[in-house]
């Protein structure tokens, strides 16, 4: 398979891309200039990071170092998801329900598509799980951010019409429901876009990258097809999960709605 090998000339010079970007954010005062290059500055240190982190996890293929890899791609996925809510539940509730979620999904997923599908020797290996359980991860992120946002939102903005069934006779399940469902829906939408828009509007990185890389098409195909149901997959499960658990956290056995437990919004 012939790829073509990129220098780090190559490589800054698609970086001027973000520095255009910048400047666009100067000259129509967007004030994003700084988050740009500091989240580009940041994307480049942590990827650089990674690479030197998977060649040694390569080299060594031990359980007990892929197990740590997953757990600390699992914990700072639970303090991006978090870093997005408006809303957090208060003390480690906020991690836990997050973190319980991402990681049941994440490695569920991953082990079930290293034994079953991609049938890796041995299925820890870190060639293998290291980059599949990522992107599960990335896009489970998105999905528990999404749904515990709108969930402890609509439950804030909905808190009158919620207490008001309650008052009714209505069991807080059956109040809630309307706000747990568009929390589900709200952490789905987005690979349901990507699985909708996927080969008319835009070629996947994945089969991309293996295209670039020599692959036959057909065959990055069946993987991007493989590694979006298994993205499909975490993301919905740990959404459910996610939901279902901060939807318990918000109520108690006395049928109450208990907005009590949760942060205060910095602008309320």
């Amino acid at each position: 398979m012939n790829f073509i090998t990129l220098s780090y000339w190559d490589i800054a010079v698609a970086g001027l891309l973000l520095m255009f970007n910048a400047g666009l954010s100067v000259a129509f005062q967007l004030g994003l200039e700084k988050r740009l290059l500091i989240a580009g500055t940041r994307m480049v240190v942590q990827l650089t990071m990674v690479g030197l982190v998977l060649k040694a996890l390569f080299a060594v293929a031990s359980p007990l170092f892929t197990s740590l890899a997953a757990l600390a791609m699992v914990l700072f996925a639970v303090l991006e998801a978090m870093a997005r809510q408006d809303r957090r539940f208060e003390g480690y509730w906020s991690y836990g329900i997050g973190t319980s979620a991402m990681m049941a999904a994440g490695l569920i997923v991953t082990v079930f598509g290293l034994t079953t599908q991609i049938h890796a020797d041995p299925w820890y290996d870190p060639r293998y799980a290291i980059p599949i359980l990522g992107m599960i991860l990335g896009n489970t992120m998105n999905g528990v951010s999404l749904g515990l946002d709108r969930l402890v939102n609509g439950a804030h903005t909905e808190r009158a019409g919620i207490e008001a069934q309650l008052m009714l006779g209505a069991d807080i399940g059956r109040a809630l429901q309307g706000v747990r469902s568009a929390a589900m829906r709200a952490g789905l939408t987005p690979i349901i876009n990507s699985m909708a828009a996927a080969g008319l509007v835009s070629l996947p990185g994945m089969m991309t990258g293996q295209i670039l890389a020599g692959v036959a098409p057909v065959e990055a195909v069946k993987y991007q097809i493989l590694i979006i149901f298994l993205i499909a997959g975490g993301t919905g499960f740990g959404t459910f999960v996610a939901v279902i658990s901060a939807s318990r956290r918000l109520t108690d056995a006395r049928q109450r709605l208990r907005l009590d437990r949760l942060r205060a919004k910095l602008n309320d």
